[in-house]
């Protein structure tokens, strides 16, 4: 399955690379969501709360009510995941907090079955608080672990993110060969060779700047995603 992404910062849909520098804006959200309008499902992280510095809450409310959302950005308390399940979302994307005691209280409030774990690796380690800070271990280590509080995994190779460089298939596929889970690959898939090597290996694909600056052509891809609907493995 293919997943297209709306990043949120100051009320706006964005594109950062790494996580860090702004490198364009999208359409107006409700434009967004109506560009999206084939696919099944889209992926809003709203990138305030995941750093820290307020929340886009009437955004993502709006976007969760007109379409199949996974959420996430800043979902660090079992308040903050029955917020957004309350405002619509279908799954929430827990990033930082599945390291920490929270992801107990999280998994318990709203079910394992509406959690994505998300796993965003730089230099080979997971990386967390909005990519700024490093831990000391890699999702293959982890991710076993995490399986008993979510439904699947956002993978995010972030050397790559926002880069149009192509990802790490290698490192997508010692995921898939680590857990029988849903997988979701982001960072740095940039052709429709990178999307059907993932497909195949049935991990669905979450797209943003590729989509963005037009490298790919959403007709296109929501055809593929006719051809390759959603797989869980």
């Amino acid at each position: 399955m293919i997943i297209p992404c709306i990043d949120l910062m100051g009320g706006k849909v964005v594109q950062l690379v790494q996580g860090r520098d702004k490198a364009l804006e999208g359409d107006a959200p409700l434009e967004m969501v109506r560009k999206f309008s084939e696919f099944p499902e889209i992926q809003v992280i709203d990138l305030d709360a995941a750093m820290g510095r307020g929340e886009n809450s009437d955004l993502v409310e709006m976007l969760a009510g007109k379409a199949r959302c996974r959420v996430g950005g800043g979902v660090r308390t079992a308040d903050r995941a029955r917020r957004l399940i309350g405002l619509g979302a279908h799954r929430v994307i827990v990033g930082t907090a599945a390291f920490t005691p929270a992801l107990q209280d999280i998994s318990q409030a709203v079910g394992p079955e509406r959690i994505l774990i998300a796993l965003d690796s730089k230099g080979g380690k997971i990386v967390v608080k909005g990519w700024q800070e490093a831990t000391d271990f890699t999702a293959e280590q982890v991710v076993q672990k995490l399986e008993p509080y979510c439904d699947g995994f956002l993978c995010t190779y972030v050397d790559k993110e926002g880069m149009l460089q192509g990802t790490d298939l290698d490192w997508f596929r010692r995921l898939r060969a680590a857990t029988r889970h849903e997988l979701t690959a982001a960072g740095g898939i940039t052709t429709l060779d990178d999307i059907r090597e993932l497909t195949a290996l049935g991990i669905h694909c979450a797209l943003g700047m590729a989509i963005y600056t037009g490298r790919l052509d959403l007709a296109e891809l929501a055809r593929l995603n006719v051809h390759h609907p959603a797989s869980h493995a």
